[in-house]
């Protein structure tokens, strides 16, 4: 779990480093260097060839060609939001609908059912994006931007579950996250060809640096690290962390200042993530005295 929330926390830190870097970069040739750099690094470290070939057997193929796509939508997609509706506000709508998306694929594919803890901490992460959106929260509300912020929180809801599926069906999970990331850098490639303007600029290459090494490649690699070992739902919901330290790097950094409806919705979110981490206890051993519960 904890390698999931560093994760998470590396994430949360994208949209403010874009806006904090301000290279007038297109966010899509921004998405496609992050992909191409972070899976490069991510191959060179995780990807041997038992790997490779785990993740060409029947029934494997097409959930890596879905891993693939739905990467290469996250990124087009929140990077855009981050543009049109600021770090806080897009990453609090795209978070906001991980755990949704996340929870309603894991229960078509595989029957997982949410605990009543679980769906209440995701309760309270929704209502908290809800809040965040109101007016007087202090965001900045477009319309194609919380768009694209649903789209790519349904992606990576849909890659959390397609993940899952790799892994159940035994692919190699520390090769198939570097091919998801690099073939879809590769997928939304040609966008550099068509606008380029500002990525040789300093501070484009040092955001790439970043998006690339810190959020793609490390993060990724402490993703793929815990996601085997957490359900889906769960999962989904300790991304909640993200929009978490993007509104606090927002008003730190950006000078964000957010109202009070989302003073509110930023603690309902952080309850929603307390609420989902609590380890689930244990059936006591038949015999055995109940365990005692400290205060």
């Amino acid at each position: 779990m904890a390698s999931v929330l560093v994760a998470a926390v590396l994430w949360g830190t994208v949209g403010p480093a874009q806006i904090l870097a301000d290279t007038g970069a297109h966010p899509v040739s921004l998405g496609a260097a992050r992909m191409l750099l972070g899976g490069l690094v991510l191959s060179a470290l995780m990807v041997r060839p038992p790997g490779l070939r785990s993740l060409l057997r029947p029934g494997v193929r097409r959930w890596v060609g879905l891993s693939v796509l739905v990467t290469a939508a996250f990124q087009v997609c929140f990077l855009q939001a981050v543009e049109r509706s600021g770090a806080a506000l897009a990453t609090a709508v795209t978070f906001g609908t991980v755990p949704v998306v996340s929870g309603l694929c894991a229960r078509a594919l595989s029957g997982e059912r949410t605990t009543p803890r679980g769906l209440v901490g995701t309760v309270c992460a929704v209502a908290g994006i809800g809040l965040l959106l109101l007016p007087g929260s202090g965001a900045r509300a477009d319309g194609p931007g919380v768009l694209f912020g649903v789209v790519a929180g349904a992606s990576f809801g849909v890659y959390i579950a397609a993940t899952k599926e790799l892994g159940s069906r035994g692919a190699d999970l520390s090769a198939a996250a570097p091919v998801s990331v690099l073939c879809a850098g590769l997928l939304v490639s040609p966008y550099l060809f068509v606008a380029p303007e500002g990525l040789a600029a300093p501070r484009a290459v040092a955001l790439v640096a970043w998006l690339g090494l810190g959020t793609t490649a490390l993060g990724y690699l402490l993703f793929t690290r815990g996601v085997g070992r957490l359900s889906a739902a769960t999962t989904g919901t300790l991304s909640l962390t993200e929009p978490l330290v993007a509104t606090v790097l927002g008003v730190a950094l950006l000078g964000e200042r957010p109202g009070a409806p989302a003073v509110a919705g930023g603690l309902l979110l952080l309850g929603g993530l307390v609420l989902v981490s609590l380890p689930r206890r244990r059936p006591a051993a038949a015999g055995a005295p109940p365990e005692r519960v400290r205060n």
